[in-house]
């Protein structure tokens, strides 16, 4: 047991305290979900007809709060409302505290130098995250190299594809190897799934992610091909100088200090853990020097724009966990295909956490995940690779998501709204996922 907990202190570092409503015995009518669809439908649909006003983070809060405190206040007249949604609020505060941990420490780590934005050099970025992803978490990886990405990219004006695909292979689908790379596959880990069981799911990772980096080789060679030399950002000329790493002989060591402080959170009650992850964020904002913040762009408006955005949304998404834990057994999925899509899908809107723990709770038929993983792997393959997978499919899908395209906004770059990345990633995602479902998940 000790052995096993010192495996995950390395590299635990993308895991929030998760919970889900049904925990505090929470029964929602279909109707309470409305805040929550309709919070979704603002993200989508305003910044495309009111954009100005929706830029601000004033105007986002007024949204989220008239979206969730109808939710909250539905909550808490019901039976078991006042424990679910402190489940909620507890995962939020430990989300928003992590991600800030991350994106602070991280942002004091610059990697300069001379680097052209060739496929090779972006295709190699990408595998790179897709690998250290298994390391460090999908969270991890992501803030660690989204930076230095975009600033390879700079001066290329046909570059939006670049923080897209990003998302998808290292905020997402490269986290499949092991329980320390997405949260729900660290639940499983804690619910009794072995740690060495995700190892087998290589096929899976191998495809999805070599078929995506294929892609974006051939989208990114053809981006390369139009652009003319008069269309680059005259104002940003990109590195210059051999490539070196700064800051990072605190900001690394840092990092794996929240490593430490996230396996600690399942041991010690909240906030603990909380509290170290700020001790570490001081320490990260008194070491670095401020040159190197201004190196990365740093500052708090991504961290800002999440912050408040997510907040709406895991007070609203309290009715929808209760639903689906209620009525999610009455849904007759049994097979591999079924738990495949419908694990998929939902984790692109609701935290991909719960629902993993939900679909594969209602696979193991109350004999528990460990046995699922003996007995029934086939299905518990299939809800891992569509918990970890299709959170790529939205924004919203899974932690970093959002937070990669505020920083890449922040930067320059002109992201697909809600909806458009939506579809993006259906045109993009879902064929692969279709040829995962026909070699994997037929059965």
């Amino acid at each position: 047991m000790v052995g096993r907990w010192l495996v995950s202190a390395v590299v635990v570092v993308a895991v929030p305290t998760v919970a889900t409503a049904a925990e505090g015995g929470l029964r929602a009518h279909p109707l309470s979900a409305a805040p929550f669809g309709l919070l979704l439908a603002a993200v989508a649909i305003l910044p495309l007809v009111a954009g100005h006003w929706w830029h601000k983070n004033r105007n986002k809060a007024i949204v989220a709060a008239g979206c969730a405190i109808p939710a909250a206040i539905y909550v808490l007249t019901k039976a078991g409302g006042r424990a679910a949604l402190g489940h909620e609020l507890e995962g939020y505060v430990s989300f928003i505290v992590l991600l800030t941990a991350l994106y602070t420490i991280s942002g004091g780590v610059v990697l300069s130098g001379h680097l052209r934005p060739t496929s090779a050099v972006n295709v190699g970025f990408l595998a790179t995250g897709a690998l250290l992803a298994n390391v460090i978490g999908t969270t991890g990886a992501s803030m660690l190299l989204v930076r230095p990405l975009l600033r390879i990219n700079a001066q290329r004006s046909r570059r939006a594809h670049v923080p897209v695909f990003f998302i998808f292979v290292v905020s997402n689908t490269g986290g499949l190897l092991t329980p320390l790379g997405d949260p729900p596959l660290f639940l499983g880990f804690l619910q009794g799934v072995p740690f060495d069981w995700t190892l087998g799911l290589w096929p899976q990772w191998l495809m999805v992610n070599g078929a995506l980096l294929v892609v974006f080789a051939v989208w990114d060679r053809r981006a390369d091909r139009v652009d003319k030399p008069n269309a680059f950002h005259p104002a940003k000329v990109g590195p210059t100088g051999p490539l070196r790493l700064e800051g990072w002989k605190w900001n690394l060591p840092l990092m794996l200090g929240v490593a430490g402080v996230v396996l600690a959170k399942t041991l010690v009650p909240f906030p603990f853990g909380e509290l170290g992850m700020l001790g570490l964020t001081g320490l990260s904002l008194a070491k670095t020097a401020k040159p190197l913040r201004e190196a990365n762009g740093f500052s708090w408006g991504p961290m800002a724009e999440v912050a408040i955005l997510f907040a709406g949304i895991f007070v609203a998404m309290v009715p929808a966990l209760a639903l689906l834990e209620e009525h999610g057994g009455k849904a007759g999925i049994t097979r591999g295909w079924q738990f495949f899509w419908l694990t998929g899908c939902l984790s692109s809107l609701l935290d991909n956490a719960p629902t993993y723990v939900s679909m594969a709770t209602l696979a193991a038929g109350g004999n528990g995940l460990g046995w699922l993983a003996t007995e029934r792997p086939g299905l518990l393959a299939a809800i891992s690779c569509g918990a970890v997978f299709m959170g790529g499919n939205s924004y919203i899908g899974n932690g970093p998501n959002f937070m990669v395209k505020a920083i890449a906004e922040e930067n320059g770059y002109a992201m697909p709204s809600f909806g458009r990345y939506m579809l993006v990633a259906a045109m993009v995602l879902f064929p692969v996922f279709g040829l995962v479902t026909l070699v994997f998940f037929r059965e």
